[in-house]
């Protein structure tokens, strides 16, 4: 083995050769339970963030260990067709030649986005190679292809036959940029600054005005009814009456519902129909009329007065309030806080806009797809998010499922010069089903919502409508991976589809996890410079590429430079190359169940650490068991030592808590009990504990071969216990270790996971080990607060010793005068006096260690009072920074807290030593 850990230099080789030979693939072996997982599929115009590399991990992690478990696994990859995204990227490409897709036509501009989606639609796949995920390459599905696109003009042919799918014309977030109705998942809220302003709207029969207050001053030309709350004393008298509607010459009336909050604003409220989602509710219920006032750009249409019409809608905002102003109904205007919706591509502002669209009706849905949850047949992990399924299905709305682009599965609907709408799965079906002749059809030129398509995804991959065997096999699922942001999106919509056409639910468990987020908690976004690339966390990046990555694509200079000093400051020398399996095994350690993450670049480099120990103990192993019988030929010449017995026990009760946590979707809890067995056990005890066997001249050779044997055994079914999390680590270093453990086999990522044995729980060899260790601990912290040097020997006295202690100390003398570093130890006779000692205590045992003739008392002394005294300048300083409440109120908290902490460890610091000098002055 090379003598440093370099993963750039074994990562990629041992992808390739794992994807070239196949083992991603199911095994086929119909003994075997089947284990599924679907991923979720990722934008064709993605690329990895740290959202996907933490979710495919946990996915690859629990393929992984089921492979290796014996099931029958396939994790089915692939991608979403991403109709908004992907239509932007290919217009973008086509406006630098100068061309838009309205020249081209729509079948040509549909044949450039499959030449884009060939050439350059397969980075985010890539990136999923370098993360080390296992899917099945060969099953790669798009949710374009031909196989999917029949899986859906099934559904939606269904439900239409079945009643479940109309056309209608309601409310929907449009994108006036894109000119298409778009999901509440593509709408970002976000506070702004803007303006509420506050109009007088005067009562039809000249007794006065009411004053309503509104966002969006553009809107009022739309407005069909003023709305109070029914008990408001101040206005429960002119429910019924009118108002002259300012501007646009119109009466509307005055209602009374219970919508509406008599503590906001004046307590009247604007209703617009047709321009706001809550009004449109309130409009259904009073049966008000609906105006719309805007065309597909945004800008006034012929309903409102001649003045208005064809303004775009801002410039128009402007006109109306200064015409309100000039007639006398501006009241005032107040600065004011609000949430705007902008589309998460176009970045303009949405608006609520009646149209024409396709709907599903969900409520019918729905209900069977609560009652699977209500009685177990799926189940959220954690189990809290059921609330929040509950919630939005019991409270769902008609699904508006189509869309205004040319890119995406085209709605399998015909419309006669009538009007008239006649849906199949093809125009000649179409004729022939409805005896139309030669009546001139077009083609509805909608496409249907992303998430439609991707409602399918756990059948229609595996070959939905033909009952393929993969379908037979695999479904339902076994478990979804996902976030909580796209329960109602994907996961309810899933559910919903699913047991309508399978009658079965898309999986048994939906595992939801949380979101990654900044080391300060911060959503990571671009415009906060705080976003972090996997790939630059595997495999580095300079300051200056980092810098300008972050900063790459931002008009505004303030920002450009804030993002730039924030960055040089948090990782002056760029990033280093941690490796796949550091980074995935931080993703492990933060994946508490539901709780979003926060990623500290710090915990990636203990992990780079941790792979670097494995590493340097595989070497060690490798150097003392290469060319010595281990017991690879099954012959059971050998003896276990007492160290032997404890690390194979701990062994054991690693593989129970491995088990347990992954079974129960607590990578965290999986990860920390086996960094604490490599770390903690393998590496810091016992390869120290093997030592004195293997370099002891006079051990024999059964002891020997015990613990060579149990060196190399133990590593190599701890590699196994790992690979689902550390893969490439575990491989590079199996492919080693293998034969002189009696294993073999081309890949670790085919072998039986470990099966903790019980009856090799040793307890008597853990309690003399914890024993050991304490005693050994005891004089190292003698050493420590005395300044012995490690390398000299030192008598150690026992003064307390109990029947039990004796036996522990027979049974490790050995161990434990090489390991402290002892050159003798006694026992102290009840009654006799002991020489001047430092001391420690482990149980009712009392350590001593005599400082005649080790120390000079006072020069140590001296050396612990200047540590005092400096400790207590510190502790001052910091105390008077902590007791002034100018500094608490006024500095950030993270300032506080730290400096909080700072006092803290300076404390118990000043506290050790002024203990030592207790000790010293007793000698």
């Amino acid at each position: 083995m090379d003598k440093t850990y370099q993963p750039n230099a074994i990562e990629q080789q041992w992808y390739k050769t794992w994807e070239d030979n196949g083992y991603f693939k199911p095994s086929g072996d119909t003994a075997a339970d089947p284990y599924c997982i679907m991923i979720p599929p990722p934008n064709v115009t993605g690329s990895l963030h740290m959202g996907h590399g933490f979710q495919e991990s946990i996915m690859d992690a629990l393929i992984r260990y089921h492979r290796m478990k014996g099931d029958n696994t396939l994790w089915q990859v692939g991608t979403d067709h991403a109709g908004i995204a992907t239509q932007m990227v290919v217009e973008r490409l086509l406006a630098a030649e100068g061309k838009t897709r309205h020249e081209l036509g729509r079948d040509q501009f549909i044949e450039k986005v499959w030449e884009w989606k060939e050439e350059s639609g397969g980075n985010i796949t890539r990136q999923l190679r370098r993360l080390g995920a296992s899917p099945d390459w060969s099953r790669e599905r798009f949710t374009m292809d031909d196989g999917f696109y029949k899986a859906v003009q099934e559904v939606f042919i269904r439900l239409y036959e079945d009643d479940l799918i109309y056309r209608g014309k309601r409310l929907v977030n449009w994108d006036p940029k894109l000119h298409t109705a778009i999901s509440d998942l593509e709408v970002l809220n976000e506070e702004e600054q803007g303006h509420l302003w506050h109009f007088r709207y005067p009562l039809t029969d000249g007794s006065g005005h009411l004053v309503v207050a509104t966002t969006r001053p553009e809107t009022m030309l739309g407005d069909t009814a003023v709305a109070v709350h029914p008990e408001d004393e101040r206005y429960k008298h002119l429910i019924g009456k009118t108002i002259k509607l300012p501007l646009a010459d119109r009466e509307i009336p005055i209602i009374g519902d219970d919508y509406v909050d008599r503590e906001f604003g004046t307590g009247c409220v604007k209703i617009t129909p047709a321009h706001d989602f809550n009004d449109y509710e309130m409009g259904q219920r009073h049966n008000l009329e609906m105006i719309n006032i805007l065309d597909a750009d945004a800008n006034l249409n012929d309903n409102v007065p001649e003045k208005y019409r064809g303004m775009e809608r801002f410039a128009a905002r402007q006109q109306i309030v200064d015409d309100l102003d000039t007639i006398g109904c501006l009241e005032k205007i107040e600065p004011h806080t609000l949430k705007v919706p902008r589309g998460d591509r176009s970045g303009v502002v949405i608006e609520p806009w009646l149209t024409d669209q396709w709907y599903v009706r969900t409520q019918p849905l729905a209900d069977e797809a609560i009652k699977v949850v209500e009685d177990g047949r799926v189940n959220f992990v954690p189990k809290n998010y059921e609330n929040m399924y509950f919630s939005w299905m019991r409270d769902i709305q008609d699904w508006c499922i189509s869309r205004q682009l040319w890119w995406g599965h085209r709605i399998p609907a015909w419309y006669d010069n009538d009007g008239k709408v006649y849906v199949g799965r093809s125009e000649e079906e179409v004729r022939e089903k409805h005896n139309l002749g030669d009546i001139e059809l077009r083609q509805d030129d909608d496409v249907l919502d992303t998430w439609f398509s991707s409602g399918l995804w756990t059948f229609g991959t595996l070959g939905w409508p033909e009952e393929t065997p993969e379908l037979a096999a695999f479904h339902p699922t076994s478990v979804l991976v996902t976030g909580f942001d796209i329960i109602f999106f994907w996961v309810a919509r899933m559910m919903m589809l699913t047991l309508y056409f399978k009658k079965e639910v898309p999986f048994h468990t939906v595992y939801v996890h949380g979101l990654v987020r900044d080391s300060h908690g911060q959503k990571m976004s671009k415009s906060k410079g705080n976003v972090l690339d996997p790939i630059d966390l595997i495999d580095g990046i300079d300051l200056e590429s980092l810098v300008s990555k972050r900063t790459s694509g931002m008009m505004q200079p303030h920002l450009r430079d804030k993002i730039e000093k924030q960055t040089r400051k948090e990782f002056p020398e760029g990033l280093a190359a941690y490796g796949t399996d550091a980074l995935r095994y931080t993703y492990y350690s933060l994946a508490s169940t539901g709780r979003d993450i926060k990623f500290d670049v710090g915990r990636i480099e203990g992990f780079r650490n941790f792979c670097n120990k494995i590493w340097n103990a595989s070497r060690y192993v490798l150097q003392n068991c290469e060319g010595h019988d281990c017991g690879q030929d099954g012959s059971e010449n050998f003896e276990l030592s007492i160290a032997d017995r404890w690390i194979i026990s701990q062994l054991q009760r690693t593989e129970i808590t491995v088990k347990e946590a992954i079974d129960s979707y607590r990578f965290d809890l999986a990860s920390q009990a086996l960094y604490d067995f490599v770390w903690s056990e393998y590496c810091s005890w016992y390869l120290e504990l093997s030592k004195p066997v293997l370099w002891d001249d006079n051990a024999s050779d059964a002891v020997k071969k015990g613990t060579r044997r149990t060196l190399i055994r133990v590593l190599e079914t701890t590699l196994r216990l790992a690979h689902p999390l550390m893969p490439f680590i575990t491989e590079e270093i199996w492919q080693r270790v293998k034969e002189l453990a009696g294993q073999s086999g081309d890949t670790i990522m085919l072998q039986k996971y470990p099966v903790a044995n019980e009856h090799r729980i040793d307890e008597n060899a853990e309690a003399a080990i914890a024993w050991l260790k304490g005693v050994i601990e005891g004089v190292r912290n003698i050493r420590g607060e005395m300044n012995i040097s490690p390398a000299k020997s030192i008598p150690l006295i026992l003064r307390n010793v109990s029947a039990a202690d004796q036996k522990l100390l027979d049974q490790t003398r050995t161990l434990l005068t090489k390991l402290a570093k002892l050159e003798s130890i006694d026992s102290l006779p009840a009654g006799a006096d002991a020489p001047a000692s430092s001391t420690a205590l482990v149980g009712e045992l009392e350590l001593l260690v005599p400082m005649a003739g080790l120390i000079d008392v006072e020069a140590e002394s001296a050396r612990v009072q200047k540590e005092i005294d400096r400790l207590s300048k510190e502790l001052a300083a910091v105390s008077g920074k902590l007791s002034n409440a100018n500094f608490v109120d006024k500095a950030p908290e993270e300032v506080v807290n730290k400096e909080r902490a700072r006092l803290a460890d300076l404390e118990i610091a000043h506290s050790r030593f002024v203990q030592q000098l207790e000790s010293l002055k007793n000698l």
